[in-house]
């Protein structure tokens, strides 16, 4: 095998089975930061051997198994860790005294979902910032380089870093426990799980800043990770939930641009380009959330609205009254100015742009949206429907002068543009 086919491989492998590794790791020594160090050790390893001697016949246990050695002789090594070697390397020399290293021995298979499950809740502990969360599951159950992130998020590189390095000791000064949180804390951190992997998803649909109106790669980033998460907690509707609203936004990738590059919205795209699969899918998620009972939680709601997009085959179709009603039990249960604003579309589209316009109207004093591009972008729609070019005009160059996506920003130009001016 030349050396270059073995990187391929140690990379193909790394990213299939880098959460895992570091999940294992992170049970067994208690400290997300070493685990990682220990994992990247066994990554040098393999990048070593591997052209030599070939890929192991498994080589996630391969990776694994090197990874455990390098903790035996870090604890052995460090007088510290020797102390306390009864509580945290019980589990690793007992492994090592009754098996002899021939390629690695195999996951335990039924510690490994909960090792995975501890790790993304810890990686989105509400000790640490929001983008301190994002970046670090990116990083650990998502096995993205630190490069990869920056690039994600048009950053540079020593800033990811450091934002990365400040979570872990963050974890460990805060002494952060490797655990699945108990009953009564779970639904809270489960919460933040669910926000940090909508968060990057929705960094990939509409991206915030930059050149591109969508970062797709996130967008499958987070749908992997959502997918992870339902198998490790098949009975919470809102984790279903959460998966049938990215299955079924994602669906819309390819249509959600023009031949330049240029967003194009809803109601304007070719639905035959939509993915029938994603769809599926989503729909199959939104059902399992809907058969495991309890009131609807706030990603289930939004996924049934995103179904019945789903379920029009014209957008002349559309079914906005019910829209509208998902909408109103939304503002219940997130009670939010953006889903106010959400609303008032939902209402314009089912009872008329007046009905709606008088809704943004009452939103506008809202402290959240006072640089919030879409209130002026959906009040300049409104209002151009109403016969009202002078204001529509005004509002599409508001909104265009507070968003920093330089696609979004032409769109809006142009529509301003297309408005007549005042007298």
């Amino acid at each position: 095998m030349t050396v270059p086919e073995a990187h391929r491989a140690v990379d193909a492998v790394w990213r299939l089975e880098s959460a895992r590794i570091i999940a294992g790791l992170a049970r067994i020594v208690r400290n997300i930061d070493l685990a990682e160090d220990l994992a990247q050790d066994a990554l040098l390893a393999a990048l070593r051997q591997w052209p030599r001697e070939g890929i192991p016949p498994n080589p996630g246990a391969w990776l694994m198994a090197t990874a455990k050695h390098r903790a035996i002789d870090r604890l052995r090594r460090d007088e510290r860790l020797q102390r306390n070697l009864g509580h945290l390397g019980r589990e690793l020399q007992a492994r090592q005294e009754t098996a002899a290293f021939d390629g690695g021995p195999e996951f335990d298979e039924d510690l490994v979902p909960d090792d995975l499950l501890r790790l993304m809740f810890v990686a989105c502990h509400p000790v640490l910032s929001t983008e301190s969360r994002v970046a670090l599951t990116l990083r650990l159950p998502g096995g993205l380089t630190t490069d990869e992130i920056a690039r994600a998020f048009l950053a540079a590189e020593p800033a990811i870093a450091q934002r990365i390095v400040r979570a872990k000791r963050t974890l460990a000064s805060k002494q952060i426990p490797f655990e699945v949180p108990p009953a009564g804390e779970r639904a809270a951190r489960m919460a933040s799980v669910l926000e940090v992997i909508y968060l990057i998803f929705n960094e990939g649909y509409t991206a915030t800043a930059g050149d591109n109106w969508a970062r797709p790669e996130l967008c499958y980033e987070a749908l992997r990770l959502g997918r992870m998460l339902a198998e490790l907690s098949p009975t919470d509707p809102e984790v279903h939930g959460l998966v049938a609203l990215m299955e079924i936004q994602s669906s819309r990738m390819r249509a959600r641009l023009g031949p330049g590059g240029e967003p194009v919205p809803l109601l304007e795209q070719n639905r035959g380009n939509w993915d029938q699969l994603l769809i599926r899918r989503g729909f199959a998620a939104l059902l399992r959330a809907e058969q495991l009972g309890g009131p609807p939680g706030s990603y289930v709601v939004q996924a049934a609205i995103a179904a019945c997009h789903a379920r029009a085959r014209t957008a002349a179709e559309t079914d906005w009254p019910r829209i509208a009603a998902l909408y109103e039990i939304l503002t219940v249960i997130s009670p939010t100015p953006v889903v106010e604003l959400n609303r008032a579309v939902a209402v314009a589209m089912a009872f008329g742009p007046a009905r709606g316009l008088d809704l943004v109207d009452a939103l506008r004093s809202q402290p959240e949206l006072r640089n919030y591009h879409l209130l002026p972008t959906v009040r300049g729609d409104l209002l151009a429907k109403l016969g009202r070019p002078a204001e529509a005009r005004a509002e599409f160059e508001r909104a265009a002068a507070l968003t920093r996506n330089v696609r979004e920003q032409a769109v809006l130009r142009r529509r301003a543009a297309e408005c007549p001016p005042g007298p």
